[in-house]
């Protein structure tokens, strides 16, 4: 177990732990307006998708390994090293020569992505409460306006001035502010806890993560649902996730605890934080797409555009927090957030290739919202319902099921949105140089496969509504204080 040193300058390691979390948001939002560029230069829009799920889908299977490991032998170790890993993977991506080479270097790159949001998250899980993680907000409201309003623009400018290929190696001097500033000021005592690591369960679930998604991105598309493939893959994923959960209750240190889905709560977060990020992630995947082929914006213009989804995200996120933080009470933003879900991305329904850009742009704000509310909520939810020793877990999990719930809608929404294009092969300035009719054709698909999506979206948002009943007003732990833990935190609640 792992307690907080008290130090002079504790928040500038906590800034440096914001910072790896940036790079996490940073990635994402950056690469999403060069994927238009990238595939043009590259080619294979079959493929456009495993650029972004390749990613997630190895961000999703270490998250809980990072976790747990930070439970076992040290946190700020392990995350010092996921950011290595990431770094790593940047550099490598940058330079790739072909689709193929891309995604395995994404996949790279998602190794140590698993471990920047739960390394972080588990550390400020560690030095502050759940009700003082509202304040920490206020730190993370430093730096998400430039991970959400500058990280398109800046993956647009780089795409644009530049190269698609400096959206990657943009990461690297921000990683290595973030190792500076963590290695510099971040102070734990750490006590091993001498355990075998869970291989059967990270193996049994990597398995069933990956047979999942290629059920997702190959029915309906590479082959029918019916076929023997998709039955085969379906039968694996489902054997897989049994075995898993087999695994995880023979464990010494399970790195998915079952006692954690005892309480209530905790298993209603993990639900919303999994349709949470599957409606953020195809719509923030999808919209760029609209923008660049049908309303013929550039890289930079496109991230301009998602401007409202990204302002309503952060607005909701930053809002909540702080009133979280003032009362204690939450259980009304997962209902509003799914609330917003919903409505926002029915009102998506309405672009269409006559759609003026303002009113396109404008109309993402309110799934926005609804995205912000429900994920800020969730993580507050899920860290209050583990227990201190478990804190590396729970926060692997909540990340785990959100970046789950994110790989398999892009790509089960994304083998859809691919269907309606007769022609992937082209960048969106070729697609302005084609004869009228069949740029006119192409835009049409474009914007019958974001229809597509939006119907996905709206599907999740729903179920996510429906699921936010069942979380329980419990009362934050830091709503009485203590006077033990105020002694250590003092200089960063002052701060934040």
């Amino acid at each position: 177990m792992e307690t907080a040193k008290p130090q002079r300058g504790l928040y500038v390691g906590v800034f440096g732990l914001m910072l790896g979390m940036f790079l996490a948001m940073l990635d994402g939002l950056i690469v999403g307006t060069a994927l238009p560029t990238i595939v043009g230069e590259l080619g294979g829009l079959d493929q456009l998708a495993w650029v972004v799920t390749a990613y997630m889908i190895a961000a999703a299977v270490t998250t809980p390994l990072w976790g747990k490991l930070g439970d076992l032998v040290g946190r700020k170790a392990t995350y010092m090293s996921s950011i290595v890993l990431f770094l790593l993977g940047s550099a490598f991506s940058g330079m790739a020569a072909d689709m193929g080479q891309l995604i395995a270097f994404r996949a790279v790159q998602g190794l140590g992505a698993g471990g920047l949001m739960v390394g972080a998250m588990s550390i400020i899980g560690v030095l502050l409460p759940p009700r003082e993680s509202g304040k920490a907000q206020s730190m993370i409201g430093v730096m998400m306006p430039v991970a959400f309003i500058g990280g398109p623009l800046l993956g647009g400018f780089l795409t644009d001035q530049l190269d698609w290929r400096w959206t990657f190696y943009v990461n690297i001097p921000v990683g290595a502010v973030a190792l500076a500033l963590v290695a510099w000021k971040i102070r734990l005592r750490s006590e091993r806890i001498r355990a075998r690591v869970d291989v059967l369960g990270a193996v049994t679930l990597t398995v069933a993560i990956l047979a999942v998604t290629l059920v997702a991105t190959w029915g309906g598309s590479v082959y029918a649902w019916v076929s023997w493939q998709i039955a085969g893959l379906a039968l694996v994923a489902v054997a897989a996730l049994v075995w898993f959960v087999r695994a995880e209750r023979r464990a010494a240190e399970p790195i998915i605890p079952p006692r954690l889905f005892a309480d209530r709560n905790f298993t209603v977060a993990q639900v919303l934080s999994f349709l949470g990020g599957a409606v953020m992630m195809s719509l923030s995947g999808y919209l760029p797409q609209y923008m660049q082929f049908v309303k013929g914006a550039s890289s930079t213009a496109s991230g301009l555009l998602l401007l409202p989804l990204l302002f309503g995200m952060l607005v909701a996120q930053l809002g909540s927090g702080r009133l979280i933080a003032r009362n204690g009470r939450y259980r009304i933003y997962p209902i509003l957030g799914g609330a917003l879900m919903t409505g926002g991305s029915l009102t998506l329904l309405m672009l269409d290739a006559g759609t003026p850009t303002w009113l396109a742009s404008g109309l993402s704000v309110f799934a926005g919202a609804g995205i912000g509310f429900a994920m800020q909520a969730t993580m507050i939810v899920t860290m209050n319902s583990a227990a201190p020793r478990d804190m590396g877990a729970a926060s692997g999990t909540v990340t785990l099921m959100r970046t789950v719930g994110g790989s398999l809608g892009i790509s089960a929404l994304g083998a859809m949105f691919a269907a309606e294009l007769t022609s992937g092969e082209l960048t969106p300035a070729q697609v302005a140089a084609l004869p009228e009719a069949a740029r006119d054709a192409f835009r049409d698909g474009v914007v019958s496969g974001l229809h597509w999506v939006v119907l996905g979206a709206t599907v999740l948002a729903a179920l996510a509504f429906v699921a936010a009943w069942r979380v329980r007003e419990v009362p934050l732990r830091g709503s009485e204080p203590d006077p033990a833990a105020a002694a250590g935190n003092k200089e960063l609640a002052t701060a934040a």
